[in-house]
């Protein structure tokens, strides 16, 4: 049996039957028996669909508990969110359709559910909207609750502009004109925007350091001529805490305009230190300090030897300068390393004889 089939029996048969059966007169339109008719469409059409939603609500949550995957979880939030009066606006539309409306009523339906339907995609918006943002913060919470604070309130404004959005296209199928709404609502933007532009500029940098990460907090940076370890990253600022004590608040906009050294990301240090030795030493004695200084920077661990030259002639001695990498971020390994090498440096240049200069002038006294 087919649709056509099905049609054809009930306009041929089973419709004339009702008709017959039941009182006489219309309403809107329609006779009683497609009244009838549309109610048990309403009634089964709602039926259907609760019965729908609840299968597949518990088929996704099935499938949901046995994966890792994070977005059946997501689709499943999304899917609880669908309101039984928007499946009740979808069941009055199918009854709709056997009846014989009149024009306005017609629309009025239609509109209805153009609404019901614009409200339930907002619930399914924010839904998604809120799934995202709960995940992110809840991995995050622990290393960065200052990018976790941002992010919440950057949901908010998300949020709120979904909202803002689907109230607009509910007043402009309610017939409101929503252009001059829209406009007056954009001269007041432009001077809120004006009137708060440095909060606003805040507010972006904020979400530029959240998104491109250039530090995070704990990371030892180093602004302009300040310094000190990221503790928190707001929505207006940023703050520091130096290694004095005091805390350091930066505006997020001047810090992002500035240079930032960020020393949390280095990967290894360059040291270059000096020795200079006095200027009687002897040639032979210069070769070996050169050579002292090669072997006391690779005996060291953690350490790679770059260079080490008999640099210059200084105005008080001769200057010998060293370069070398410690493969660690750790100032205080490096100072340690640094420490080592300069023990070793005066143990072996007093056994060489060769003596570490210091700034001396030599005066001469002429007699006439």
């Amino acid at each position: 049996m087919t649709w056509r089939s099905i049609r054809e029996w009930y306009d041929g048969a089973f419709l004339p039957w009702l008709e017959a059966t039941l009182p006489e007169g219309t309403f809107l339109g329609s006779p009683a028996a497609r009244w009838l008719i549309a109610a048990a469409v309403l009634a089964a059409a709602f039926l259907v669909l609760r019965t729908a939603k609840a299968i597949v609500v518990r088929r996704v949550r099935r499938i949901s508990e046995r994966t890792e995957t994070r977005w059946d979880d997501g689709f499943l939030e999304v899917l609880q969110t669908t309101r039984n009066w928007f499946l009740l606006a979808v069941a009055i539309w199918l009854a709709s359709l056997p009846l014989a409306l009149p024009e306005r009523a017609a629309n009025v339906v239609r509109t209805a559910l153009v609404l019901v339907a614009l409200l339930q995609a907002a619930f399914w918006g924010s839904a998604l909207l809120t799934f995202v943002i709960t995940g992110y913060v809840r991995r995050r919470s622990d290393e960065d609750a200052a990018t976790v604070t941002t992010i919440s309130a950057l949901g908010f404004v998300a949020r709120l502009a979904l909202w803002s959005i689907v109230a607009l296209l509910m007043l402009d199928n309610l017939g409101v004109d929503v252009t001059a709404l829209v406009a007056g609502l954009g001269v007041g933007g432009i001077a809120v925007a004006l009137a708060a532009q440095n909060i606003l500029g805040d507010l972006f940098a904020s979400m530029s350091i959240v998104l491109d990460k250039p530090f995070v907090i704990g990371d030892f940076i180093i602004v302009g001529d300040m310094m000190g370890t990221v503790e928190h990253v707001g929505l207006k600022t940023t703050r520091l805490r130096s290694l004095s004590g005091e805390q350091l608040v930066f505006s997020n906009n001047d810090l992002l305009s500035s240079r930032i050294r960020n020393f949390k990301r280095m990967y290894q240090r360059r040291i270059v230190f000096g020795v200079g030795v006095t200027y009687d030493t002897p040639p032979e004695k210069l070769r070996a300090a050169a050579d002292e200084l090669k072997q006391a920077v690779e005996a060291q661990e953690q350490v790679r030897f770059d260079r080490a030259h008999f640099k210059s002639f200084g105005p008080s001695s001769l200057d010998f300068e060293v370069v070398y990498f410690v493969l660690s971020a750790d100032f205080n390994l490096s100072m340690d390393i640094q420490q080592r090498i300069n023990l070793r440096l005066v143990e072996r240049f007093a056994e060489l004889g060769v003596e570490f200069a210091f700034p001396t002038r030599t005066v001469h006294l002429a007699r006439e």
